[in-house]
């Protein structure tokens, strides 16, 4: 997993967005051995969250 921390500073529907987000690009393994890649974009808030529920899967694999 990669992620990087960005700024929309406007769109073509809005000049002052000024919004920070994370993009998260993911690296699957699928069943027949090939890597597939998939992308998506959360706030920072969603992010936070996304990290702590990410913590606690690793936290419940180690009893594993």
């Amino acid at each position: 997993m990669q992620w990087k921390v960005g700024l929309a500073v406007s769109s073509d529907t809005c000049r002052s967005l000024n919004s920070p987000f994370v993009t998260i690009l993911l690296k699957i393994a699928e069943p027949s051995g090939q890597i597939s890649q998939k992308a998506f974009e959360m706030t920072v808030p969603q992010f936070q969250n996304f990290h702590k529920q990410m913590k606690e899967l690793a936290a419940v694999m180690e009893t594993i």
